[in-house]
Order: structure tokens, then C-alpha cells, then sequence
């Protein structure tokens, strides 16, 4: 027996496809899932890039006071990621007191360090050791070190006088590798 097709219910009278059941849902579910990934994923205009500025840094010191990255404007900046059970950091530690006696004065050449997944009181003995000078930026929610894009220390960031990144360095920092990377930010 042969049946004849149902009324699709408008008003022309023909007989049309099925159509989806909810065919607006559609139109709009696939844009607000990809909006919603590409928001959960971050914005890039805030992580460290070359040629762009530098992200900003507030934090507290390892000896309590405030450090903000805005007060280096003006000098030639190196931030530097380290921690105290990094072994190359302590081979490079010297070489940053060094470049920053002799070019501080001439230059302006400033250091700041940032403590990556590191507990406070080793890092304190380690700076005591080491003799460094400048300030060191606690980042105990790890913030700062995902601005920066750290993967491990020692990360180095060379960071000009107008605050624009101009060069990172990823691994222990030596003579030549600060010297190639110190010719993008001098004054």
C-alpha cells in the first residue's frame, strides 16, 4: 500500500524535507564555543614577545619591599629567571655582577631577577652567596614567569631603556651570549 506524504504544516502546501529541529541553535552554538576557546586560551597581546613591551611586573621583593617593572624605564633592563637549585644559574650569577659593576655606572644597566618555583629562604641564602646586588621578585602563583613565557630557569630577558623586549635568552647566559644580547639594549 501506498501512502501519500504528510502535510509539511506551511503554508505553500508542498511537501519539503525534514529540517533541523533547532537550526538557529546551530548558527550560534559553533561561534560562542570558539569565542569561549580562544578567551580560555589567553591573549597574546599580554606575553613576552620580542620587539613589543615588555609585560608588566608588580611584585614583592625577597627582601619585602615593592618592585615595579615601570620604575626601570629610562635604563637598560635585564630580568632574569632563576631559582636556587638551578646550577646554571649560579654559573651565570657572576657574570651579571660583573656586566652590572662595570656598565651600571656607564650605561645605566640595570638587573632584576624573578624567583621561579622556589622557596624564599633558599633563594635568600643563595643571593647571600652569591653576592648579588639587585632586587629579586617573588612570583609565588606564577603569574610573572607565564607573562614571560618561562619554561625553566635561567630565562633572560633584555629589556631597553623604553621598555621594549629586545632580546630572551633561554639557558645559562654567557660572556659572548651577553654581549650579543647587551648590543640590543645599550644606550
Amino acid at each position: 500500500m501506498c501512502r501519500s506524504p504528510q502535510h509539511d504544516r506551511d503554508r505553500d502546501g508542498a511537501v519539503a524535507a525534514a529540517s533541523p529541529r533547532h537550526p538557529p541553535i546551530r548558527r550560534f552554538v559553533l561561534p560562542l564555543v570558539l569565542v569561549l576557546l580562544v578567551a580560555a586560551c589567553g591573549s597574546a597581546a599580554s606575553d613576552a614577545r620580542v620587539g613589543q613591551p615588555a609585560p608588566p611586573i608588580t611584585a614583592t621583593a625577597l627582601d619585602g619591599s615593592t618592585i615595579d617593572l615601570a620604575a626601570y624605564r629610562g635604563h637598560p633592563l635585564i630580568v632574569n629567571f632563576w631559582a636556587s637549585w638551578c646550577v646554571p644559574c649560579r654559573q651565570e650569577f657572576p657574570l651579571f655582577e660583573e656586566q652590572l659593576k662595570t656598565l651600571g655606572p656607564s650605561d645605566g644597566l640595570q638587573v632584576l631577577g624573578v624567583l621561579y618555583k622556589d622557596d624564599p629562604a633558599s633563594a635568600k641564602k643563595f643571593l647571600a652567596d652569591q653576592g648579588a646586588t639587585w632586587p629579586s621578585a617573588t612570583d609565588p602563583d606564577g603569574s610573572i614567569a607565564k607573562a614571560y613565557r618561562t619554561v625553566a630557569p635561567p630565562q633572560t630577558y633584555f629589556i631597553d631603556k623604553d621598555g621594549i623586549l629586545r632580546g630572551i635568552q633561554i639557558g645559562q647566559v654567557e660572556a659572548q651570549d651577553f654581549a650579543t644580547q647587551y648590543a640590543k639594549i645599550r644606550p
